[in-house]
């Protein structure tokens, strides 16, 4: 039987702030970072999310000076990076997304670092990855992090509207897709309008990124041969009126972005350190446009070389210390975890984990 996957974790006590956030995150990548992850003049992705206008519970700019200067001492080169988005928002080209990073304080001056997108300018810099995938044979993948010669990838671990939680996984499969990516990923789901909630706001009318929703019959109403199921129309409507049909296709989305996550790091075996970031556990990740309170207390910071291991042993600390899921908490009925059961299945990692707490003072 293969050994269990290795995963640090640094706990913090429940709002401890950005510096201690920074030293538990140095720790636990000093854990995991073994040497020849890391080579001397490596190209090294460090992937991070800037947060949506009006979102503040991301990641802080603090963390990844920290991350970065860690990296340069093993020689490597680092550079912030991140993809395109398919809904109209902040991040959807990269001149945008640059421009957003600065005002959410990513700048050189804060980081150290450059903000360097992985898709280019319009999201379909890309390469396709040939994958021992169920549902795909090959993914699109954002170009410049599959030339990267290393990847550290920083994941928010919050709850998720399509998969009930997002944690390492969901930052490599989602995060680092194209823009084409993207599309296969999300055309499995497609939302439907309940007309007796409808108010016919237009708020998704205007900003379904394929102008998949039109009016009919004074409501709205979603085209299903045009809908991408991006899920921007659920974001935006505050009616509950744009419902998910979930089930069969919320396991096929999670299938998805577990096969593209396998896409992105198939190149990097021995070269990637993951972390997951449990504090500000909030409902809905950082893609939404408005401030969120935590639904639960924070946990800390965790990292591994195993990205399946890494998601399963955040969930369960989460339970361990607050005795609920964080998924159950954020969208009930929704989550399966089907990301993690078929991430270990196609080879992207293991459930299967050995945790060290790293004790002492952060």
């Amino acid at each position: 039987m293969t050994e269990p996957s290795p995963v640090y974790f640094a706990p913090l006590p429940d709002r401890a702030g950005p510096e201690a956030l920074g030293r538990g995150a140095a720790r636990v990548f000093e854990a995991c970072c073994a040497p020849g992850v890391i080579a001397k003049r490596d190209f090294v992705a460090l992937k991070l999310h800037v947060g949506e206008r009006g979102n503040d519970t991301f990641v802080p700019p603090g963390v990844f000076r920290v991350l970065g200067e860690k990296i340069r001492s093993r020689g490597g080169r680092p550079f912030l990076t991140e993809t395109s988005t398919l809904y109209r928002g902040e991040r959807q080209n990269a001149v945008q997304h640059i421009l957003h990073a600065h005002r959410h304080g990513f700048s050189i001056e804060a980081t150290g670092l450059p903000f360097i997108p992985a898709d280019g300018l319009a999201g379909n810099t890309e390469m396709e990855v040939a994958i021992p995938g169920e549902l795909n044979t090959a993914v699109k993948i954002a170009r410049e992090v599959l030339v990267a010669d290393a990847l550290v990838a920083v994941a928010h671990m919050t709850g998720h509207l399509a998969s009930g939680f997002g944690g390492v996984i969901k930052t490599l499969g989602m995060g680092l897709a194209s823009r084409m990516g993207k599309m296969r990923q999300h055309s499995s789901a497609q939302p439907r309008v309940d007309p007796a909630a409808c108010t016919f706001c237009r708020k998704c009318l205007q900003w379904c990124p394929v102008e998949a929703v039109v009016e009919k019959s004074g409501k709205a109403f979603i085209r299903q041969e045009k809908c991408i199921g991006c899920g921007e129309c659920v974001a935006v409507c505050r009616f509950d009126a744009v419902r998910y049909n979930w089930g069969m296709e919320t396991d096929t989305l999670e299938k998805h972005m577990a096969e593209h996550a396998l896409g992105v790091v198939q190149n990097k075996r021995g070269k990637c350190v993951f972390l997951d970031v449990a504090v500000n556990l909030t409902k809905d990740c950082d893609c939404m446009d408005f401030r969120q309170q935590p639904v639960l207390p924070d946990v800390g910071v965790l990292a591994s070389q195993d990205p399946v291991a890494v998601d399963q042993a955040c969930l369960d600390l989460v339970r361990r210390r607050h005795g609920r899921d964080l998924d159950e908490v954020s969208y009930p009925g929704v989550s399966r975890r089907v990301q993690i059961s078929h991430g270990e299945a196609i080879g992207l990692g293991q459930r299967r984990y050995a945790l060290q707490t790293l004790d002492g003072e952060v």
